[in-house]
């Protein structure tokens, strides 16, 4: 299209050039060269010499039109020229144009001037209202076809030019972070070849190590208990030879106990030794005397200091002995005569520690003030009448007490309270007792100390001692201690008639028995049964002394009444004071009783003591003579007294008396 459009505008014909088919119409004006005073022709460019090619659309070094045709909202169809390239100066081809030929007639001057004709001049465009610089500046290519571009102007080229170097900058800048990547990931490769060498080059090693400590481990398994046997560390050594005797230097001194029996056995089987061994032999042999020297000196001065004033054994026994059991069973071992002299020494210390301590406590509880009961304190003791109840009114002695009634005395049996009293609190008691209050406190005290001592012995000495020896060394201890306690309860019980209180002692022995079962200390039972041996026998003169005493009574009552009939209308049929006493005797013993058994002294003792006052006031019955209905009341009076005051009284022994008293009051009610 535009070569046409060159070839016409070359062209020397006149008139409008035929249309080219497929191409938009031509402008209205003929084509021709474009000159200056063409309408079709920009205005030159500001800046540009009027001789220069500024008039032309584009510039010389472009070989198409960089303008076309704009449609304009008008509906105009007015197309631009555009120049060819080469085109001569716009006022030489005025020239040419006004200027004849040379050489030519005036036919070519017609000829060239016949070109411009009236219709050239006459025509009618419309350009919307601009100027011919305003359209030629506008944009004329809104229509123009797909790959066809207008020109651009030097500020356009220029703001353009500087996007470019912006753009070719950014380019080089990516350029070179790509070629800083590119180096880096070079580099990463080659480090990650490095590293995945190395890691080759470990896991080798890494295979090598493992098979080597594999070989190790083998090795050790097979050599190890070997080189323990044949091997003493220097720290061992020292640690027994002056190291200060603690739990850590128990447990060094176990080790070589163990070396050293391993190391004899070893000896013993006849068996080929290396030369380690023979070197093993006399070091240990050497490191054994030196225990044994160390292990004498710290028993002795423990043994000593059990002997200073005012300690207290339990706390070094254990602390300092139990702690280091396995160094006696070592000493055993190796020297068994070493070992019995310290057992030996420990005994004799124990021994004298044990018997003055419990004989300054024998002193204390000396001290105590004790209600004096003696043989006119019996039941049948008072004379025959009834007209007083009072008990030995008119005898001087101690703070007033009762004889024949327990109270509050059976709570000492039944207290939970398991500590014994203080040689303090003894020396500074100013109240009155009875007598089973220092026997509680001094046997409670000796049972404690007793069971604490023979769970020590049995625990530092076995397994050297077998406990066969262990009671044997006990009883050698705390036999002078053990015969202090019972010339305590001889001292007590010996002169006594008090029966509630003897019963009591009886009582508390045999809870003190029971304890040491629970306990499991054997070897105290000799001291519980020659305890018993002393209280029983006591208690069954006492209460032959009661039974004794009734029956004086009865024999000093007449076998017939010498009182006249007026006499005995007077006398009363009121429960007589021996019944009230033997009610409140009874009670205690049955109170005391509820758990014995029917194989106890205890037993025919009451039922002796019964048929006594049975007699008695069967006897005093016949004082009513012919009265026999004041008599059988009488009977049924005492018998109800004695029911009564048994009558909550818990036990076997208790219910076959009430069940006895029953009978008699029964039987003398009916006959009353």
């Amino acid at each position: 299209m535009w070569l046409d459009r060159l070839a016409g505008g070359q062209a020397s014909t006149s008139g409008p050039s035929t249309p080219q088919p497929g191409s938009r119409p031509y402008s209205p004006l003929p084509r021709r060269t474009s000159s200056a005073l063409s309408p079709y022709v920009t205005s030159q460019r500001q800046g540009h010499s009027p001789r220069s090619s500024s008039l032309s659309l584009v510039s010389n070094d472009s070989s198409a039109s960089l303008l076309s045709s704009s449609r304009r909202p008008n509906g105009s169809g007015l197309r631009q020229s555009s120049t060819i390239p080469d085109v001569a100066d716009s006022l030489e081809t005025l020239e040419k144009l006004l200027r004849p030929h040379g050489g030519g007639g005036e036919g070519d001057v017609e000829k060239q001037t016949s070109s411009i004709v009236d219709a050239d001049i006459e025509f009618d465009v419309d350009f919307g209202g601009l100027s011919l610089k305003d359209l030629v500046s506008s944009q004329a290519l809104e229509d123009a076809p797909v790959g066809i571009r207008r020109p651009q102007t030097i500020r356009e080229y220029e703001k353009d030019k500087s996007k470019f170097e912006d753009l070719h900058r950014s380019i080089i800048a990516c350029d070179d972070v790509l070629n800083s990547v590119e180096t880096n990931l070079a580099s990463f490769r080659n480090d990650l070849a490095a590293v995945s060498a190395d890691i080759e080059s470990l896991q080798a090693r890494s295979a090598t190590l493992n098979r080597r400590l594999g070989n190790r481990k083998e090795v050790e398994k097979a050599l190890g208990p070997l080189v323990e046997q044949l091997s003493l560390s220097p720290e061992t050594i020292s640690k027994i030879s002056g190291g200060h005797i603690d739990e850590s230097w128990a447990k060094m001194l176990s080790d070589v106990d163990r070396r050293a029996a391993a190391h004899k056995k070893k000896a013993s089987s006849g068996s080929a030794q290396n030369k380690a061994a023979e070197e093993l032999g006399p070091l240990l042999e050497k490191l054994t005397l030196k225990a044994i020297e160390r292990i004498r000196d710290f028993l002795v001065a423990q043994i000593k200091a059990l002997r200073s004033p005012h300690i207290n054994a339990q706390i070094i026994q254990q602390q300092n002995f139990l702690k280091f059991k396995d160094l006696y069973t070592f000493l055993n071992k190796h020297h068994a005569t070493l070992a019995d002299e310290i057992s030996l020494a420990y005994m004799n210390t124990m021994r004298w520690y044990y018997l003055n301590q419990f004989g300054r406590y024998e002193k204390a509880l000396g001290k105590i003030k004790l209600h004096v009961l003696d043989k006119n304190d019996t039941l049948g003791h008072e004379d025959t009448t009834r007209i007083a109840a009072v008990l030995s009114s008119s005898r001087v002695g101690g703070p007033p007490h009762d004889a024949f009634n327990l109270g509050r005395r059976i709570d000492l049996l039944r207290s939970k309270n398991q500590a014994a009293l203080s040689s303090y609190l003894a020396e500074e008691d100013q109240a009155t007792h009875y007598l089973e209050v220092p026997f509680r406190h001094f046997n409670l005290a000796l049972i404690d100390n007793a069971t604490a001592e023979y769970t020590f012995l049995a625990t530092f000495f076995s397994p050297a001692l077998s406990l066969s020896q262990i009671s044997k060394n006990f009883n050698y201890i705390f036999e002078p201690t053990f015969e202090l306690g019972r010339t305590l309860s001889k001292t007590l019980v010996g002169e006594t008639f008090d029966a509630l209180g003897t019963l009591l002692c009886i009582r508390l022995n045999q809870h003190f028995a029971f304890e040491l079962q629970r306990r499991r200390v054997p070897a105290v039972d000799g001291y519980v049964n020659a305890t018993n041996m002393l209280l029983w026998p006591r208690l069954q003169v006492i209460m032959d002394r009661h039974c004794e005493s009734a029956r004086q009574l009865t024999n000093s009552l007449p076998t017939k009444p010498t009182r006249s009939a007026g006499d005995q209308a007077k006398m009363t049929a009121a429960p007589h004071v021996v019944t009230q006493r033997f009610g409140q005797l009874l009670q205690g013993f049955l109170a005391l009783s509820a758990e014995a058994g029917d194989d106890e002294p205890v037993v025919a003792s009451l039922r002796r003591l019964r048929s006594e006052v049975e007699a008695f006031l069967n006897r005093q019955s016949q004082s009513y003579g012919t009265d026999k209905r004041k008599s059988e009341r009488f009977l049924y009076n005492n018998y109800s007294l004695i029911l009564t005051i048994i009558g909550d009284t818990d036990g076997k022994l208790a219910a076959e008396q009430q069940e006895h008293f029953e009978k008699l009051k029964a039987a003398h009610r009916e006959e009353s």
